[in-house]
C-alpha cells in the first residue's frame, strides 16, 4: 500500500466520517473502497473496439446509426 495525503471540503469529511461510521470501517478502508468502485467503472469504460458497443441498445437515447461513434470514436455523417 501507499501512503496518500488528500484535502477534502469540510462536507466530504463528513460525509465520509458518517458513512464510514456507520459501515464500521475507517475512513481509510471507506475512500478505498470507493476508489476502487470507481476505478472499476473507469476500466469498463475504456472497452475498445466491438466491446464499446456492448449493452448500447438498453442506453437511451442511442440508436442503431450511432455505433460507428462508438466503435471509432467519431460522428459518421448521415445520408453516407
Amino acid at each position: 500500500m501507499h501512503r496518500s495525503q488528500i484535502i477534502l471540503e469540510d462536507w466530504q469529511h463528513e460525509a465520509l466520517k458518517t458513512l464510514a461510521e456507520r459501515k464500521g470501517q475507517s475512513i481509510s478502508e471507506l475512500v478505498r473502497e470507493i476508489l476502487s468502485e470507481r476505478l472499476q467503472e473507469f476500466q469498463r469504460s475504456s472497452k475498445t473496439g466491438l466491446n464499446r458497443i456492448e449493452g448500447l441498445g438498453h442506453a437511451p437515447g442511442v440508436a442503431g446509426r450511432d455505433h460507428d461513434a462508438y466503435l471509432y470514436g467519431n460522428k459518421v455523417e448521415r445520408g453516407r
